[in-house]
């Protein structure tokens, strides 16, 4: 082969060389900048996750519903407050309730309330009481056996997580069923009672404060 002709041959080879080391190149790079995206998406992704469930997890764990804003902000009262207290005790220190808590002494429930393990006590509101003409309420009031009855159906016998009441049917202490539907923050009790301020924790119940009061059918 004379000079010339490798010179040439040289320079082909070359020519072929350099975009087939380009395009090696630009394939490597590429690959490095997608997988680099991929890892960063997939950390975003993870972390979005994270975030929202841990936040869907808190927001769905607390007091929801139009009424909750009455309770006191601090003290007794309090949802913080009314969460150290058992059932009974934490309900005498909320305004909105001295109507059930004025029952419940008359019933004699107090100690039974305060010590049951892992109840719901569905409370009516004074405004719920309100409802009932007076003087069925005043005879009520005065017939133990009649008052103890009504207020026993209002408790069920574990506690229940709003999800439970968006289909549910559940024994109370008095012997018979109540009925929950709903879904979100918008619930009611055997279809008349709506819960007005729900998922209120005490020391050893969960609370759905109602509007109405539930009356058993015998």
């Amino acid at each position: 082969m004379n000079t010339r002709t490798g010179r040439t041959v040289g320079l082909l080879a070359a020519a072929v060389a350099m975009p087939l080391a380009l395009t090696a190149c630009s394939g490597s790079d590429d690959s490095a900048k997608s997988d680099s995206l991929k890892t960063s998406a997939s950390a975003s992704a993870s972390a979005g996750t994270t975030d929202s469930s841990g936040a869907g997890a808190s927001s769905m764990d607390e007091p929801f519903g139009a009424a909750c804003s009455s309770v006191p902000k601090d003290g007794a009262g309090s949802f913080d407050g009314m969460a150290k207290d058992p059932v009974a005790t934490a309900a005498s220190n909320n305004p909105a309730l001295s109507t059930l808590v004025s029952a419940v002494k008359k019933a004699g429930l107090v100690d039974t309330l305060n010590n049951a393990q892992n109840i719901t006590v569905f409370a009516p509101t004074n405004d719920a009481f309100d409802k009932i003409p007076k003087a069925t309420l005043d005879k009520v009031l005065n017939d133990k056996a009649q008052l103890t009855k009504i207020l026993t159906y209002h408790v069920v016998g574990k506690k229940l997580a709003p999800k439970d009441l968006e289909n549910g049917s559940f024994d109370t202490l008095e012997k018979s069923k109540v009925m929950t539907a709903g879904m979100g923050e918008s619930y009611t009790v055997n279809d008349s009672a709506k819960v007005v301020c729900g998922n209120v924790k005490t020391a050893n119940a969960n609370v759905y404060i109602i509007d109405t009061v539930l009356m058993p059918k015998s």
